[in-house]
Parts: structure tokens; sequence; C-alpha cells
């Protein structure tokens, strides 16, 4: 009674169809109109990229633009020879905003060389090195005003400060001498009206940009490092690939001996690097300046220098200890799991070996998935460049025309300045008034929100065509003599050919959750300045119900997408067969499905281990393969980071290709089962070796459940 109350909860078992023999070839077009609406999607984000490309210009971003919207430094431009943009007044480039809009809101032009002394205009604009100082000022500047009026109209900077150029622009040279704050070799100033004050009631404002000059000053050094080291970051990435390529070919051939082997060395690398992080406490033992802790010297851009405190080794000791003995716990209590795991992944093997070409699948979605972000990017940055230079009119008087905007080269003409004669045109900020320039935010979120539905398409493109081969081979009674010729290309044709329309279905749902959750983001990121403790609460409540959601919807995704490739059915009926028909099998997905995505988690860690490892020896100069090989960085985690990224993207690629294999042949299994009985009547479709450690250990797990209730 029990268990026909559990079929009435979860669905009817699937019965008995002679006919049945794998994925069915005469099935319909499903989900239609998603596949419509995804074209329309597609053709609307054509015509934003368009659009996008017609008004915005990345030269924004690799150009400093001064004030009038010229670039500096560009060749067939009036700034061809001056390639360096100067601001008249740093400190109101502090706001973090200045990083999105590319701009600061303050005069700004382009000048051949960044002031090298200090000089105030008060002192200057009489004297000899007027001529210095007039390059500083806007173009056309004739000394014809006061220095009030000059001031005022912000046709020249009050003071000049020495400056050194970064990413094209001038900023303080900001350093410290014995305490002191200083900018070049001065520690005081002359204001506007001759008064001398410390510099570091000028500098104070400059610090509050400091922050965005670190920011800079670190995103060029990160550049600089990525620019000499690149050619040996391809190299570890392609060392990445033949270790997964050749780790996924032994697999193949010694399944149950490669599974121990990964284990095993998994343990020693872990073992490693916890004794590599006790050796470096212990050679820092007794240093000068290594008991600092990292709370006392906070954020340094310099990551080295926290390699040269014991607190940071200890830490690494400590987390690695853990993650040590985790492993080693999990694998002791789910060792007869895991032999169950490994018959699975054997009979992965196999059915990778017949089927060697999917491999070479994960190259596609790669290349499909380049394509989105290539495209996503390059419309954002386009969108983002789309905003013009706007002019406003500024007066210290009351004007009726304050605040509107103008045009910098007709305003000295205009009837605006008739009517104020002490009104100003000055540059206010990027933007745009325009129907267009309204639209941006919205066109940017909708040009996230195609990259998450693309992505996620290709993503499900490629676990139904993944899931169709090897379902192809799991229902062939005569294996390999049943396979079709080339099930792959088979799967994958019928996956664009019926099921698009379900493919983008799934995809929506997923893309709707993660454009939600980017939102989120967004605003936790606003509401962090608030003091309000219950909308805190309250948004870190909705990420995590949201992420939980995110992942719940790709797990089911995953299983429906297999359900579609089987039987061609429509999205709704595949999510809610492959949960009904999970969840009749619950003990043997705990058993099985998670078992063996613990295993491969180890064969991802272990090569991203060996790589990673690889990597800091030879940045770090412990290895040379000749003479000085490794090149000089800023930074060697740089490199190192982007090897230990890039060589697990590599490896889950590889793996991905495994675990839909495992997934698809697990869920066939639990529908062999159902069909089946293993008489000559109805055989199982699963290999003998496959059969006898499955039942067996399934039927240990039903009696386990059965003593549990």
């Amino acid at each position: 009674m029990v268990d026909e109350r559990k079929d009435e909860a979860y669905g009817t078992p699937q019965k008995y169809d002679p006919a049945f023999k794998g994925p069915i070839y005469n099935r319909g077009c499903t989900d239609i109109i998603c596949c419509v609406f995804l074209l329309l999607a597609i053709v609307g984000y054509v015509a934003v990229g368009i659009i996008a490309w017609t008004h915005g210009d990345p030269r924004k971003v690799i150009y400093p633009t001064d004030s009038r919207g010229e670039f500096c430094g560009q060749k067939g431009t009036k700034n061809a020879n001056k390639p360096y943009l100067f601001y008249f007044n740093i400190v109101k480039c502090a706001s973090p905003l200045v990083l999105l809009e590319f701009q600061c809101p303050t005069p700004q032009i382009c000048v051949e060389k960044c002031p090298n002394r200090y000089l105030t205009y008060l002192n200057a604009h009489k004297s000899q090195d007027f001529e210095y100082y007039k390059q500083f000022c806007v173009p056309g500047f004739k000394n014809n005003k006061g220095v009030a009026e000059v001031l005022r109209d912000g046709d020249c900077p009050a003071v000049l400060t020495p400056s050194k150029p970064l990413a094209q622009r001038c900023f303080p040279a900001i350093h410290t001498h014995k305490g002191v704050l200083m900018v070049g070799n001065e520690t005081t100033y002359e204001d506007g009206l001759g008064a001398r004050k410390n510099i570091t009631e000028l500098v104070e404002g400059a610090k509050k940009a400091n922050g965005v000059l670190e920011a800079r000053q670190l995103a060029m050094r990160i550049f600089e490092d990525y620019t000499v080291s690149w050619y040996w970051i391809v190299i570890g990435l392609v060392i990445a690939m033949v270790i997964s390529l050749l780790f996924i070919v032994l697999l193949r051939f010694l399944a149950g001996i490669m599974v121990w082997v990964m284990i095993v060395m998994v343990i020693l690398v872990l073992g490693y690097g916890i004794f590599h992080c006790y050796m470096e406490y212990a050679r820092l033992r007794g240093e000068a300046g290594s008991d600092i802790s990292l709370v006392d010297l906070g954020f340094q851009t310099d990551l080295r220098v926290y390699l040269h405190l014991r607190q940071t080794w200890m830490a690494f000791m400590i987390i690695l200890s853990i993650l040590e003995v985790i492993i080693i716990l999990l694998l002791i209590f789910l060792r007869k799991r895991i032999l169950i795991a490994i018959a699975l992944i054997k009979e992965a093997s196999r059915a990778v070996g017949y089927v060697m070409c999917s491999l070479l699948y994960p190259l596609v979605t790669f290349f499909l998935l380049c394509l989105c972000i290539a495209y996503w990017a390059s419309t954002a940055i386009f969108l983002s460049t789309s905003n013009e230079a706007v002019y406003k009119i500024f007066s210290d008087t009351a004007c009726s025309v304050a605040g509107k905007t103008c045009n910098p080269e007709t305003f000295p003409s205009s009837n605006e300045s008739r009517l104020c004669p002490g009104a100003y045109c000055q540059f206010a900020f990027y933007g745009g008034e325009s129907n267009y320039h309204r639209a941006l935010l919205g066109l940017q979120i909708f040009n996230v929100f195609m990259f998450f539905w693309l992505a996620n398409f290709v993503l499900a493109l490629g676990q139904v065509t993944l899931a169709g081969a090897f379902a192809s081979y799991y229902w062939a009674l005569n294996k390999p003599d049943d396979l079709p010729a080339f099930p792959l290309f088979s799967a994958f044709g019928r996956a664009l050919r019926y099921h698009t329309g379900s493919l983008a279905f799934g995809a929506l749902i997923l893309a709707i959750v993660q454009i939600i959750r980017v939102m989120l983001e967004y605003l936790d990121q606003r509401l962090k300045a608030a003091e309000n403790k219950f909308a805190k609460f309250l948004m870190t409540c909705l990420k995590c119900c949201f992420w939980c959601l995110e992942k719940f919807i790709k797990f089911l995704n995953r299983n429906a997408y297999i359900m579609i490739a089987i039987y061609g059915t429509n999205f709704c009926t595949s999510a809610r067969n492959a949960f009904f028909l999970l969840m009749r099998n619950i003990i043997r997905v705990a058993v099985l499905d998670k078992v063996t995505d613990f295993l491969f988690l180890l064969g991802k860690l272990l090569i991203v281990g060996s790589v990673g490892i690889l990597a800091f020896f030879f940045f770090t100069h412990r290895i040379r393969i000749v003479q000085d090989t490794a090149p000089p960085l800023n930074y060697y985690w740089v490199p190192i980071l982007t090897v230990i990224i890039g060589s697990y993207l590599i490896a889950h690629g590889f793996f991905s290709v495994y675990g839909m294999c495992v997934d698809t042949l697990f869920l066939c299994f639990c529908e062999d089962l159902e069909r089946n009985d293993g008489s000559q009547e109805r055989p199982y479709f699963m290999s003998p070796e496959l059969r006898d450690i499955l039942l067996k250990g399934s039927a240990e797990e039903g009696k386990r459940a059965d003593v549990e209730e």
C-alpha cells in the first residue's frame, strides 16, 4: 500500500512497450510559441546592437576626451599632439561614478605634457610663467580678463600641481616624506589669493580621488602583467587541456583504477599544500613584521605583501586541512556508494568510447558562448559610450535661463549670453536628453537579459544533444550494433529541428531568475549605505531564495532536457515526468547521482591543483625551463589565478560530457527498471556489469530505508 501511494503521489511508472527502443524519431515540434518569441527577441537584440553601434563610440574607453567631447592624442584630430588629459579640479573626480561615466564633472583639456611644478594663476598671469601656465587653460584663451573673472568662468585652473600621466590622464604625484603628505617636492602652495597653505589641504580632496587613481593604477599593472605573460598563460591552459584530455582517455579504458588514482592524488596534492603552508609559516618565524595581523594591515593593492605574514600561511593551512579532513571523511562514509558510482562511470566510459566525438562537443558550446559574450560585451560598450557631452548654463546670480543646455561654441554670441551677462556655458555631464538616451538603462537591462537567455539556450542545446546521443547508446539492446551511424549529429539535428521552442522555454525561465538576481545585487549595493536593518535582512533573504531557486531550476531543466531528447515531449511535460521519475527513485538519486558528481569534482580539483602548483612554481621563479624563463611581473598572482580559473573551465568542459552521460544513463536506468523485469520477454537494456552492481546496491539501500521507516 505504501508503494501504491508513492506511485500516485509521484505519477504513474512507465509501462512495458515492445516498440520502444530509445529516442523517438517520429516526433513533432514543441513549444512553438516560445520559439517564435526567441526569434523575435533575437531580431530585437540585433536591432539594439545596430542602434548602439550607430550612436556609440568605444574610443571613449580607449582615448580620454576633453570637455568638448574631443579625443586626446588621436591621429587626424586637432589634439593629435596632445595625448594627455588635464583636469582643472581633480577633487571632483573622487566619485566612483567616474569609472562608469568615463568623465569627471570638471573642465578638462588635452595637453602635450602634464604640469611638473607648482603655479597659481594669481602669480602667473602677470609674470614670465604665463606662457607655461597658458597651455593649461581652455583653447583660445586670451589674457583680457581679471583674475576673478577667469576663475569664475573656468577659463584656467586656479592652481597647477606636479602630476604624472597614468592611462593618458594627469594625476597628482602624491607621496609621503617623513610622514608628511607631499605632491612633488613641495609641502606648501599658494592659493589663488596668494595665501600660503599646507599642501595637505590641497590633497585632502585628491585623496578621495586616490581610490579611483589606485583602481586605475592596479588595472594598468594587471594589464601590463597580461601583456608580458599572456603566451605563458596560453601554454598553461594548453597543458591543462592536454591533461584533461589524457585523463578522459585513460578514464575510458581504466575507469576504476583512474577513479582511485584520482582520489589518492587529490589527497596527496592537498597534503602537499598543507606541508608547503607549514614550511612557509615556519620560515617566517622571527622575521621582522611577519606577526602583523591581516586586520591591522588592511587592504593592499600589492597582494604579495600578504605572503610575508605568518597569519596568511596559517589561514591557508587551516583551510586546506579542513578540506582534506572533509574529503577523507566523505570517502570513509561513502566507500560502498563510491563502488556503485564507479560502475556507473565505467558504463559512461563505454558510452563515451562509442560516441567519441562527444568529447569535442564542448568546443562547439564554447564557441557559441564566446559569440554570445562578444556580442553582449560589444553592445554594452557601445551603449555605455552612446552618451554625448551635455553643456548647461551656470550663473552665480539669478538668471531665467540658468540650467538650460547650451553650445559652448555659440554661447558668447547667443541671446542667453546677453540675457545673463555673468553666465557661462560649461560641461555638465555625459548623457543626453533624447528618447534614445532616456532609454539607455532599459536597453542595457535588455542586453543583459538577452545574454542570459542566449547563453542558457546554448547550454541547453548542448545538454539535449549529448543526452540524445547517450540515450541512443543505452537503449541499444545489442551494443554497439544497434547504435545509429551518427548519434551525436542525429541528436543535434533533432534538438534544433523539433525542440528549439522547448529549449528557449527552459532558458527563458532561468534567464528571468538570473536577471532578478542581478537586480537584487544592484539594489543591495544601493542599500549598503542605509541603516535600515529590516531592509538588509529582507534583501539577504530574497538573494538566498532566488539563489536556491536558480539551482533548483538548473537541476530540473537538466533532467527535463534528457526527457525531451528521449521522448520529444514539450518542456513542461518533460520536466514533470523527470521530476516524478527522480522522486520515485529518490534513494538511487542520493546514492548514485551525487556521489558521481563528487568524484568528478575531485577530478577537476586534481587537474586544477596540478596545473596551479606548476604555475605557482614557474611564475615565482622556483623552477626554470631555461635561464630567466618567467617574465618579470608586478603581481605574479595575476597569471596564476588566470591559469587556475582557465584550467577549471577547461576541466569542467571535458567532465561536463561525462556528467551529462552519467545523468542520462541514470534516468534511462530508472526507466529501464520500470519498463522491464529482466526476463526474456522483457529484458533489461543495461549492461550485465551495470545490472549486477546497481541492482545489488539499490536493494541494499531499499532494505536500509525500510528498516529506518
